[in-house]
């Protein structure tokens, strides 16, 4: 397993295959309260990962206090980085997960250095740190005090209920930086959640956390996204998404179609034939060969279909891969003193 860029070095040849690096992993653990799942808790170097210059990502700074994601999304465009590790980017992913156990004590000396400019650092955009392991390692309190107390911005992105264990940290966090919180809910068939979500809480108690993050004060958004073409894409089902969407008190949603990078897409495609045999020539024909995303096309026709649902549920809508989110992020409104409704925010798309 490639373990050089998360643990301390020193290789045991003597050890399972992809876990040879032992000096760096403090221990695996395996307990009857999360069956079928082991936890290898490592000693990481680093807790501050910088993007790639060439990403459209619209931030320069991720955490990620786990790798892999009991979640289980079959389209995680993240089961690819799983095989960095040597293991494989269906079945490990959601079941083999690499805790950072010194995140925090990293962390906080890395936003000590001098070098260190408070630029926005964003969670939960590799693996959910919201995922089930937090119950039990509860790192996300720590990580996101010291973020506050060193002054750097920072936005958390999950589909975990857990999060509302930490409102009172998060509200405390804004009273001293922006904080910028979205949940992510893509499904809001039950059936087809349960089907290609196996590991999230329901649509519904995700749905009501939006609620208890909006009361507490947060600009909440809503992920919807990935739509996936032929399931959640028709006008009854994007209605019915917006609609729970707005009663839940959010903010704005950002939207965008299935991307199936080559790490997740002969997964996805193993469970299309499972679960939809007859769209699974309709999905080769969208993503044809090592294409990873959707044709233009789609997208344009996609925007049509969604831009005036989203004005008629009196929600409006962010763009993920230009310099206005990153704008955006940074300037998030946070939990403050009542003060006068505002007006209608504008339109971004």
């Amino acid at each position: 397993m490639r373990w050089q860029g998360q643990t301390i070095d020193e290789a045991d040849a003597d050890a399972l295959p992809g876990l040879e690096n032992r000096t760096g992993i403090v221990r695996s653990v395996t307990t009857p309260e999360f069956a079928g799942m082991t936890f290898h808790e490592v000693l990481s170097r680093s807790a501050l990962n910088r993007v790639p210059g060439a990403s459209r990502m619209p931030f320069q700074w991720t955490i990620n206090p786990y790798r892999g994601c009991s979640h289980a999304c079959v389209y995680c465009f993240a089961r690819g980085t799983h095989e960095y590790l040597d293991l494989d980017a269906g079945h490990d992913f959601d079941s083999q997960i690499v805790v950072k156990t010194n995140v925090v004590e990293v962390l906080e000396r890395e936003l000590r250095r001098g070098s260190w400019h408070h630029e926005t650092v964003a969670l939960g955009t590799n693996t959910d740190p919201y995922q089930r392991a937090e119950g039990r390692y509860r790192l996300m309190p720590g990580i996101i005090r010291a973020l506050a107390e060193s002054g750097t911005p920072f936005s958390v992105l999950t589909k975990g209920t857990l999060i509302r264990r930490d409102i009172p940290v998060l509200v405390d966090a804004a009273a001293q930086v922006p904080v910028d919180v979205q949940l992510s809910i893509a499904m809001y068939d039950d059936g087809l959640q349960h089907a290609i979500e196996p590991g999230t809480p329901s649509t519904q108690a995700r749905l009501d956390t939006v609620r208890a993050l909006t009361d507490a004060g947060f600009r909440v958004g809503v992920f919807l996204m990935p739509v996936l073409p032929h399931l959640t894409d028709g006008i009854a089902s994007i209605d019915e998404a917006l609609t729970r969407i707005g009663e839940a008190g959010a903010d704005h949603v950002v939207y965008g179609v299935l991307h199936l990078r080559p790490g997740v897409k002969p997964w996805f495609l193993r469970w299309l034939e499972r679960y939809r045999p007859d769209l699974a020539s309709s999905y080769r024909a969208l993503y044809p060969g090592a294409a990873a995303e959707a044709p233009k096309d789609y997208k344009k026709w996609l925007a049509k279909r969604m831009r005036p649902l989203i004005r008629a549920h009196g929600l409006y809508a962010e763009t993920g891969d230009d310099e206005r989110m990153r704008g955006i992020m940074r300037a998030r409104t946070r939990p403050a003193e009542p003060t006068p409704a505002p007006g209608p925010a504008p339109m971004l798309f």
